[in-house]
């Protein structure tokens, strides 16, 4: 529950970047360039996501998931009603986009400890033949947040234009004061994961646990970035694809809305899904299997959403995000937690996570760049995608099977080495 509000302002923020923040906080360019600036904004979330992700997997690491999470929650919803209370470029000029950016940055850094704290708070908390299907519970946050954040766009689909750019942007925004009280209400009563608990039984964290991860795990934190380019996948369906179907295609906005809240709904179905069947067949499997089939599905994407037809658009946005995406974001969880040990399983997996997901993120605005360049054709955009597939079956291939290694998640050995690590030189 609380990823899905964390995830509701998030998407909230990427669907206004689509539809309206072009005109209201870029308005003296033109309308790609201004849709190409609100991308820009977008794209600062992703590159304040590591730095969260050191910071707040420090604070998981080292004092425990529950702390983290509370103030993850804070700082995203904090931010996002500020977002809906912010004059636009009319009213304060300059200062709009510079205030907006701004915010936007909190959003990542929240973002960035958020996924680290959630996953591992339902992986460590599961039994070892079931991470698959436990992991995929917080990823699940994800497309009900997507589909909280585009429900509440199209309630305001009775509004014109007009009303819609004056204050009706706003409502998705401010709503998100009452979700977050939900959300603390609902992760201030879990109680601490079982992993660090015995951890700190055992001896205590290490002191520097993100200096710990980089020092002994490099190469599962590259593999795990590697693997996080599926992320890709996930922002042209539901952010560059809405601004693509209403600009270039010519559809309503109301279309793509649509088409993006029935892929979410669909996505809350095979999540879990494949997450299960990651139990059983391996996360590297399903893993390489989804990356293989983006890169395949790249084109037909595009030439699905070039028809106009509402149907195949809705085809192509259902198979994209809860076939293709869901095939590797179903496993993700437990896949990148079990790359690491539980001393440094928040800082490694958040590392790998959201180092990746700045050229994931980067998708809506390399995109549109791209069909800048290639006068409106997606060509640039389809081989940008697939090339970034590439990488996401390399790294899936390069990886460990670690569900074979699942019951040995937290070992004694595991454990042993903590306390060597919390005593020897490194942190003197």
């Amino acid at each position: 529950m609380g990823t899905t509000i964390e995830w509701y302002d998030f998407f909230v923020y990427g669907l206004a970047a689509a539809l309206v923040f072009g005109e209201l906080f870029f308005p003296k360019f033109d309308p790609v360039v201004g849709t190409l600036s609100a991308f820009a904004t977008f794209a600062v979330g992703f590159l304040a996501r590591p730095l969260g992700g050191i910071v707040f997997s420090h604070f998981g690491d080292r004092r425990g998931r529950k702390s983290a999470l509370v103030g993850s929650l804070l700082l995203m919803g904090t931010a996002t009603v500020l977002v809906g209370v912010l004059p636009s470029y009319d009213s304060i000029g300059g200062l709009a986009p510079v205030v907006l950016v701004l915010l936007r940055f909190c959003q990542g850094f929240a973002v960035g400890g958020e996924w680290g704290g959630a996953v591992l708070m339902a992986v460590e908390h599961s039994e070892s033949q079931r991470r698959g299907l436990a992991g995929s519970f917080p990823q699940m946050g994800v497309p009900a947040g997507l589909i909280l954040a585009s429900g509440a766009f199209i309630a305001l689909a009775p509004l014109s234009d007009a009303q819609f750019a004056a204050w009706g942007w706003r409502l998705p925004f401010l709503a998100s004061g009452v979700l977050v009280v939900a959300g603390l209400m609902i992760r201030l009563t879990v109680a601490e994961s079982p992993e660090f608990e015995k951890l700190r039984a055992a001896g205590g964290p290490v002191k520097n646990p993100v200096f710990a991860a980089v020092r002994n795990n490099p190469k599962n934190i590259l593999l795990a970035a590697a693997m996080r380019q599926e992320t890709t996948i996930f922002y042209m369906v539901v952010t560059f694809a809405v601004s693509y179907g209403t600009e270039q295609v010519g559809v309503t906005r109301d279309v793509m809305l649509n088409g993006t809240l029935l892929a979410a709904l669909a996505a809350l179905f095979t999540l879990p899904l494949f997450g299960a069947l990651s139990d059983r067949f391996g996360r590297r499997t399903l893993f390489r299997i989804g990356a293989a089939a983006a890169v395949v599905f790249a084109l037909p994407f595009f030439a699905l959403l070039d028809t106009g037809q509402p149907v195949l658009i809705y085809l192509a946005l259902i198979i994209g995000l809860a076939v293709v995406h869901a095939l590797m974001y179903g496993p993700e969880a437990a896949f990148f937690s079990e790359l690491f040990g539980a001393e440094v399983r928040y800082s490694g997996a958040s590392l790998g996570y959201q180092l990746g997901s700045v050229v994931g993120g980067l998708a809506p605005l390399v995109g549109a760049s791209l069909l800048l360049a290639g006068d409106g054709s997606p060509i640039y955009v389809i081989l940008y995608v697939a090339g970034l597939q590439v990488i996401t079956f390399i790294g899936a291939t390069l990886a460990p099977d670690t569900r074979r290694s699942a019951s040995s998640f937290s070992t004694d050995q595991q454990l042993e080495t903590t306390v060597a690590d919390k005593t020897g030189p490194a942190f003197t």
